[in-house]
């Protein structure tokens, strides 16, 4: 029997490509520049099964290709939001993603983040780099202080509740959170969390917000103009979910206005194209989209992904259905 076709729009790490190439006759993007649209919907009239990662934008018009023969899109990437699920279920085609794997890694990220702009850690690091640090002194670089603040979670799925667990017990910190489902009560009470009634209140309360809910149509731009004045003047903002959750003018006005004291970003709304004062601002630290960065998680949502389009092509039920 002829193995399943596959083409895989990105290079993947070395163990996820040899288990591809023993389970499917497989075509990789060699040159690992992102596909363009043309080239997206040559792909689904070449294959049975298509392998995209964030940076493919698999819309409608591209997933209406005549002529299509892929009907399983095995997704490298737990976000979805790149691809337009309602076109996908409308025509039949089963979309699966990689969750679970990277929780670990992408909370380990927004950790880092808070505690790099909380201390200033970036600041002192190009200081030191540039040869301009002249020695220790009183009132040098003074940043804020993490442990026992308030943390305040939008979105306390497995990713938020990862937070909170680094947050909660390595630095006291008192959680808040907010979702729009009411969690099991030993998860909440684990971490000794408040559940608030609105973003506004999470808002208002936190010395730091982290936003870990999905990309969909409700939470785009969620947190905009009129939350960000709500913040403290002293707190900050951590996002490791999706750039379009943020509404990043809004966010550089809270930051030119002294509305927030700072930013931590490891995505933005229209990678990698970020608005220049992003990567100006000494109280903005920014990572290239590094939440699931590590060799151990990578190859963990790659054996997933093809775990998903196998179960599609044995007939069997998928890991991790979206569609």
């Amino acid at each position: 029997m002829a193995k399943p076709r596959a083409i895989v729009t990105r290079r993947w790490p070395s163990a996820n490509e040899e288990r591809l190439k023993q389970n499917f006759d497989v075509v990789f993007n060699e040159s690992d520049v992102p596909f363009t649209g043309d080239q997206l919907k040559d792909s689904l009239k070449n294959c049975d099964v298509f392998m995209p990662t964030v940076t493919d934008k698999v819309t409608r018009d591209v997933l209406s290709v005549e002529g299509r023969t892929a009907n399983m899109i095995a997704n490298f990437g737990v976000g979805f939001n790149h691809i337009d699920i309602d076109a996908a279920k409308e025509l039949g085609i089963t979309v699966s993603n990689t969750p679970s794997v990277l929780t670990d890694c992408t909370a380990d990220i927004a950790m880092s983040l808070l505690l790099m702009v909380a201390r200033r850690v970036g600041e002192g690091e190009r200081e030191l780099r540039s040869d301009n640090w002249t020695g220790w002194r009183p009132t040098h670089l003074l940043g804020t202080k993490v442990t026992g603040k308030k943390l305040g979670i939008i979105g306390f799925g497995r990713i938020g509740q990862a937070v909170a667990q680094r947050a909660k017990f390595g630095f006291n910190m008192d959680i808040l959170y907010w979702d729009p489902y009411d969690l099991p009560e030993e998860v909440v009470s684990k971490y000794n969390a408040t559940k608030l009634d609105t973003i506004e209140d999470i808002c208002k309360e936190s010395d730091f917000v982290s936003v870990n809910c999905p990309a969909t149509k409700e939470t785009f731009h969620l947190m905009n103009e009129e939350r960000f004045k709500l913040m403290k003047p002293t707190a900050f903002v951590i996002n490791t979910a999706r750039g379009d959750i943020i509404d990043e003018k809004a966010l550089l006005k809270a930051l030119a206005d002294k509305e927030i004291a700072g930013a931590g970003l490891d995505v933005f709304e229209t990678e990698p194209n970020i608005p220049s004062e992003l990567k100006t601002l000494e109280n903005v630290v920014s990572y290239p989209h590094l939440g699931s960065a590590t060799i151990e998680t990578r190859i963990a949502m790659g054996d997933t992904a093809i775990d998903n389009a196998l179960a599609f092509f044995e007939g069997k039920d998928l890991p991790n259905k979206v569609v």
